[in-house]
């Protein structure tokens, strides 16, 4: 769905729909000071105050473009939850200093859903990402800070950053995107956000009365579930430069090792979930490479009752973006799982459609992990092709 640039004064928003921007190559072109009223045009956090003199926020905008590297913002489709940075991006400023006041805001909006009350004063988040093509935008649904998941000292986290020799703080923030079904955000909510806040429930989508009757309890995240296809070696690759750039620069750090890639391997799987621990090299197989066998632990996080560990077993390729995995390495992995036990394969490829089929259809535990999912990893462990060759050798050292 889209509406073009002239539609935008009259239009609702629509989960997933994308916005016209406009042709002139100025500001003016921006859609959202049409489409959203009283909103400013520029940064990631578009604040806008009621105009009751409260001095309290009538609505917020998230924008992102979901590719800077250094602070990768990301949207779980399949759970709803949206991770979104703070905007203290460079040294020099304390934490909720910042132009925009978007760390304020974080600040301000956490400390309401966590003190157990005034969840009327959180303002609704309109989250929206670039579209790559010229001005237009896509709306990716109304958040709520927080997630029933998360607990309270995970949903808003100050860390540290160094940039060149000097450290500085910015905010990561946890989200939810409501399902609010068939309900589009409509523009008489927002102006009433905005105009009359006493009233303006009235016409808020159900899932945002929802939760601001019950707070964090009252998150209902919009879940889409991954439908189960096989997908195609466009989809098993990376579409973006700087992803193919990082794969291209680990198939050449490898190019004389292949069988060195196993321990990156390894490293990538705990940087794509920390619960992947205790990973270790087994000894060589006549054709040279090495499995490597690790857990995947569940734990309450309590101190009397043991974790939960399954064994996991992990088998890496280093391949050139032509070459795939086939059925026979398929095979070898799924032979060596044992009872109990699951498969990971990570591959700086892709999977033939054939071997791909033949793990979904009957069922095996495998993990498939391409290149894709590889440049997503790194994406979102700040890991870019400037930073690349230092990690890659820091995994060197550590598995001779």
């Amino acid at each position: 769905m889209e509406v073009a640039f002239i539609d935008l004064e009259n239009s609702d928003l629509f989960v997933d729909c994308i916005y016209k921007g406009g042709s002139a190559p100025n500001i003016s072109s921006e859609p959202f000071h049409l489409l959203i009223p009283r909103c400013e045009n520029s940064g990631g956090f578009r604040k806008k105050l009621r105009e009751d003199g409260s001095g309290k926020y009538a609505y917020v905008v998230l924008y992102t473009s979901m590719e800077e590297l250094e602070w990768p913002d990301y949207l779980d489709e399949e759970t709803g939850i949206f991770r979104y940075y703070g905007d203290n991006r460079t040294p020099g400023r304390a934490l909720t200093d910042t132009k925009k006041k978007g760390n304020q805001i974080l600040e301000d909006t956490f400390n309401l859903l966590n003190s157990g009350s005034g969840y009327e004063d959180i303002p609704p988040f309109f989250v929206f990402k670039k579209t790559g093509n010229g001005r237009d935008i896509q709306f990716l649904g109304l958040a709520a800070p927080g997630n029933p998941k998360l607990s309270h000292d995970r949903d808003l986290v100050a860390f540290w950053r160094t940039m060149g020799d000097r450290r500085f703080q910015n905010y990561e923030a946890y989200f939810t995107i409501l399902d609010t079904k068939e309900e589009p955000v409509s523009r008489k909510w927002i102006e009433a956000l905005i105009y009359d806040h006493e009233n303006s429930l009235e016409l808020a989508p159900k899932a945002w009365k929802k939760f601001i009757k019950y707070g964090r309890n009252g998150i209902d995240a919009l879940q889409a579930p991954k439908i189960i296809k096989i997908p195609s070696k466009k989809d098993q690759l990376p579409d973006d430069k700087e992803g193919k750039k990082c794969l291209e620069i680990i198939r050449e750090h490898y190019k004389d090792n292949p069988y060195g890639f196993e321990a990156c391997a390894m490293d990538l799987l705990m940087k794509m979930d920390p619960n992947y621990t205790g990973f270790n090299l087994t000894r060589p197989w006549r054709d040279g490479g090495r499995d490597a066998i690790g857990y995947y632990t569940i734990s309450n996080g309590g101190k009397v009752n043991a974790p939960l560990k399954i064994d996991c077993a992990l088998e890496a390729k280093c391949y050139g973006e032509d070459n795939s995995v086939g059925v026979r390495h398929m095979s070898r992995l799924i032979s060596r799982i044992r009872y109990r036990q699951f498969g990971v394969l990570i591959t700086t490829s892709y999977v033939h459609d054939q071997a791909y089929r033949e793990v979904k259809e009957d069922g095996h535990p495998i993990l498939i992990v391409t290149a894709s999912d590889i440049a997503a990893i790194l994406r979102r462990n700040s890991i870019t092709s400037q930073n690349i060759n230092e990690w890659l050798d820091n995994i060197d050292k550590k598995y001779r």
